[in-house]
Formats: C-alpha cells, sequence, structure tokens
C-alpha cells in the first residue's frame, strides 16, 4: 500500500472510530439522565406523545387529549435555526475581517466545549470537580488547539447535545430533522458554501468538525495560524480529512431519542446502522469521488432511516 492509501486508510478508520466513541458517550450520558434528574427531583418533560410535531403549539391528538408542543421538540424551529444560523455565519465570514472575528468566534468555541465535557462528566463526578474539568477542556482548547485536543473536545459536545436534546423529541422528529438537514448538506457541499466556510472556520481555529490527520504525527499539529488550514480543494494535497460536527450530532441525537423511546438494543440498533452509513460515505468518497468532498450525512440518514423503519 501506497504512502498516500495508507493516509487515507487511516483517516477513514479513525473517522469511523470517532463516530463510534461519540455514540459510546452518548449511550454513558443517556444512562445517567434519568437517575441524574430522579436524584436531584428535578422535573423536565418527558418525550411528546406526538411521533412528529411540525410546529410548536397545542396539538390534538386522536384520543382528543390536547398537548402542548414546545418550539424544542418541533422539527420547523430547529431546521429553520440550524440552517439561519448557518446562513448568518456564511454571511458574518463574508463581509466581516477574520482577525475581528477570531476571538469571539474562539470564545463561543471554548464555552460549547466547556458545556459538553460539563454534562459528560456531571453525570458521574461531583458538580465542582465536572466544573473544573470543563474549564480546563475549554481553557485548554482555546491556548492550545492541538489536533487531538480539538476531536476531543467537539466528540464530548456533540455528544452531550445529542444526549440531553434527544430526551425532548421523539425519533420520527429526529429523522425528520436529519432527512431535511441532509437535503441542506447536499446542496451546500454541492454548491461549495460548506467547503467555503470550512475554509474560512479554519482559517481562525474555529473548525466545527473533526480534523482527522493522515499520520500519526498530524495529531499533535497546532491549529493555530493560517498556514494549517486544514482544507484544500485538491485532494492529492490534503494532509487532512475533516468530518462534519453535524455528520456526528444529529445522529447522535437520534440515538438518543430512539434510547429514551424504545431503551438500549433500538438505539444501539441505529448506532449500527448510522456508523454503516458512514462507512458507506468513505466507500463513495474513495471509489467514485476520487476523494473529493461529499455530503456526509444524506448516507447516514439513509442507513438510520432503515434502522428506524426496521425498530
Amino acid at each position: 500500500m501506497s504512502a498516500k492509501s495508507q493516509g487515507a486508510f487511516n483517516a477513514v478508520c479513525w473517522g469511523v472510530l470517532l463516530f463510534v466513541i461519540a455514540h459510546l458517550l452518548v449511550f454513558s450520558a443517556t444512562i445517567r439522565i434519568d437517575p441524574f434528574l430522579d436524584e436531584r427531583e428535578i422535573h423536565v418533560p418527558t418525550q411528546p406523545s406526538q411521533p412528529i410535531s411540525w410546529w410548536p403549539g397545542e396539538v390534538t391528538l386522536p384520543d382528543g387529549e390536547v398537548i402542548e408542543v414546545p418550539a424544542h421538540s418541533a422539527v420547523g424551529p430547529i431546521v429553520i435555526y440550524v440552517i439561519a444560523a448557518a446562513a448568518v455565519l456564511g454571511f458574518t465570514l463574508y463581509k466581516i475581517p477574520l482577525p475581528a472575528l477570531q476571538m469571539l468566534l474562539r470564545l463561543l468555541f471554548a464555552l460549547l466545549f466547556s458545556w459538553g465535557a460539563f454534562i459528560a462528566a456531571a453525570l458521574y463526578l461531583p458538580l465542582p470537580l465536572a466544573l473544573g474539568i470543563a474549564i480546563a477542556v475549554g481553557t485548554l482548547w482555546f491556548v492550545i488547539p492541538l489536533v487531538w485536543l480539538h476531536n476531543l473536545a467537539l466528540i464530548l459536545a456533540v455528544s452531550s447535545l445529542g444526549a440531553v436534546f434527544g430526551r425532548f423529541i421523539t425519533p420520527w422528529t429526529a429523522m425528520a430533522i436529519i432527512l431535511a438537514l441532509a437535503v441542506y448538506d447536499l446542496l451546500a457541499v454541492r454548491f461549495r458554501f460548506m467547503l467555503w466556510m470550512a475554509d474560512r472556520l479554519s482559517e481562525i481555529n474555529a473548525l466545527p468538525a473533526l480534523v482527522i490527520p493522515r499520520d500519526s504525527s498530524g495529531w499533535n499539529l497546532n491549529l493555530k495560524g493560517r498556514e494549517n488550514s486544514v482544507v484544500r480543494a485538491d485532494p492529492a494535497e490534503r494532509e487532512f480529512s475533516i468530518l462534519g460536527g453535524g455528520d456526528i450530532a444529529f445522529p447522535c441525537l437520534l440515538t438518543a431519542s430512539v434510547y429514551f423511546a424504545r431503551g438500549l438494543a433500538p438505539g444501539a440498533t441505529i448506532a449500527i446502522l448510522g456508523t454503516l452509513g458512514l462507512v458507506s460515505v468513505y466507500v463513495i468518497q474513495g471509489k467514485l469521488l476520487k476523494g473529493r468532498p461529499m455530503a456526509a450525512l444524506p448516507p447516514i440518514a439513509a442507513f438510520t432511516l432503515v434502522g428506524l423503519l426496521i425498530i
């Protein structure tokens, strides 16, 4: 195997492994959320009984019961929020010079990474210790954004987001969100908006994606500085591959939602099929697209949809 092929193979293996680790972290969080809430006598709403809630407001069920669907449990507001956030971020990156944005975006990412680490730790550790870990993760990433630390912080964030919000939406609502965003992902990659935005964000060390090096030396690379941009148009020149945070976060959301609705085995089924969907992405990208950028969410959505139909 040539060095180039070996590097691509390493990137694929690490991408799949990190996807699996994110789902394992989801399960480690979901099995503790309800006991954590019960221990502290915290009451939060359960999953809605409506299979898919499109908009917030009052909904009348077939048995005549009227329920209130909050915005965080409905498909429409979540999809609109995600797409609008991407559009606003893209406009901001286009209009405002990067040096002016660098500090703000890096602070926001550090806060997000601290929150993810706090949730993951607080479910198992005393709150003061969990808070210390969260501050350490966010501060270290802000000061020294090494590739391995960036990936660890991002995985903690997306798995925590999936575990927490998966408790509030039904599996079919989560699936509808993934399908809608898969269409957006396909169009964003097709018209190169996603690649352009990833390149811009990588220049200010605030890339919301896993950065996967093609050789072991890349794990200790400091992401600071434009010279370390990880996105290049020519696949042959790339020293890294990237896997979008949303390509992990939304499958994690679905896995958590299925876990809370149906239990561990159905949740594990969704996680396994999501992993197979990611493997199919790498196969298509390597065999058909010759390493060119590809939207990962559509194949993942297709596999998880089959899993949801099965369970």
